[in-house]
């Protein structure tokens, strides 16, 4: 956690810098037998959306590594648990 009381991880980004970003949420689907994390980094899209991401991930952090997510029935779960997530832009309102 960091001084904010922010669940964080690090993650390189596609250029490979070290970024942190901000864990929205966890959560292991029974279906698929994986965990799964949704984070972002706030930064803003071209239509004032923040950015979020999704892996799958070791939850024990024996792997630190972050898997993409590659099925389309896999990207169908975690946009039902985006979708229930409150907007962020509201919440700072």
């Amino acid at each position: 956690m960091d001084k904010n009381n922010k669940n964080v991880i690090i993650a390189k980004d596609e250029n490979g810098k070290e970024v942190e970003y901000e864990v929205l949420f966890e959560f292991y689907d029974e279906k698929n037998k994986k965990n799964y994390v949704g984070y972002t980094d706030n930064q803003k899209d071209d239509f004032d959306n923040i950015l979020v991401y999704a892996s799958i991930f070791d939850p024990t952090g024996k792997d630190k590594t972050l898997y993409p997510i590659e099925t389309e029935e896999e990207w169908d779960v975690i946009e039902t648990i985006f979708s229930k997530l409150p907007d962020v832009n509201k919440e700072e309102n």
